[in-house]
């Protein structure tokens, strides 16, 4: 274990990456933790305000991201400098994307069914640099025998190639997919494969004169809404909460 620690994480340098993806999650979990807590009006928590002003934690977020960026840039990749400022900086990236939809929208939606995108963001932030990190720097560690550098160079063409089915199945209107399959192989393959979503982009560009084509992505994108669409919101309920129901909307009388 300790040889392959140094030669795929210290050698090439990769642990700076590796604490600020920890930092990263570990920021996005306790802050959850710790909104969810004052929002049910538990714990010793509080929001933060200056002079009846709401402190929202990007601001917070926008200065660790600044301070671990800069550090980073400045610190050697194998330094103790260099790992602090990672962790750093992943807090601070931590604590932005997690009201990724407030810089988004302009506005506090952060428990509202807009505030979703938050989630969904910090999710797809955390599996593609688990991607970056996965890939261990293929022709980064010294010494490497020509056994080692062809297994290695067939590992990157297929992350390569993986990633391009992903970039499909995101054109075709799948992100979540996508995002799974460009970690786990096959998976983006067969978004890929399959039908696109209405009004994705590959849809407009592919399905424009074909009827038959438009209507079958319709009929099986409500089939496939209608099985997954509770079971989706549950696991992101789970992760982010429960948003504020929408308040009803009276008619407008003009």
């Amino acid at each position: 274990m300790g040889h392959w620690w140094v030669r795929n994480i210290v050698e090439p340098g990769k642990l700076p990456l590796l604490l600020a993806l920890a930092a990263f999650l570990l920021t996005f979990v306790v802050t959850r933790v710790i909104t969810r807590l004052i929002r049910a009006g538990k714990g010793p928590f509080g929001n933060v305000r200056a002079g009846g002003l709401h402190i929202h934690h990007v601001v917070p977020g926008v200065v660790l991201t600044v301070v671990g960026g800069f550090g980073a840039v400045a610190s050697d990749r194998h330094g103790a400098g260099g790992a602090v400022a990672a962790v750093v900086f992943g807090m601070g990236v931590g604590l932005v994307l997690d009201e990724f939809a407030l810089i988004l929208h302009l506005d506090d939606v952060y428990w509202t069914e807009e505030g979703r995108k938050s989630v969904e963001v910090v999710v797809l932030t955390a599996a593609l640099v688990g991607l970056l990190l996965a890939g261990f720097a293929p022709f980064g560690v010294n010494d490497l025998s020509a056994q080692e550098l062809q297994d290695r160079g067939g590992a990157l063409s297929t992350i390569a190639l993986n990633f391009l089915f992903a970039l499909v199945a995101l054109s075709k209107g799948k992100a979540r997919i996508a995002v799974f399959g460009a970690i786990v192989p096959l998976v983006a393959l067969v978004g890929a494969l399959r039908l696109a979503r209405p009004g994705s982009a590959w849809s407009r560009r592919f399905y424009g004169r074909r009827p038959r084509a438009r209507a079958k992505a319709v009929l099986r994108a409500y089939h496939h809404d209608r099985r997954w669409a509770r079971r989706t919101r549950a696991v992101q309920d789970w992760i982010g909460g429960r948003p504020d129901p929408r308040p009803a909307r009276l008619p407008d009388r003009r």
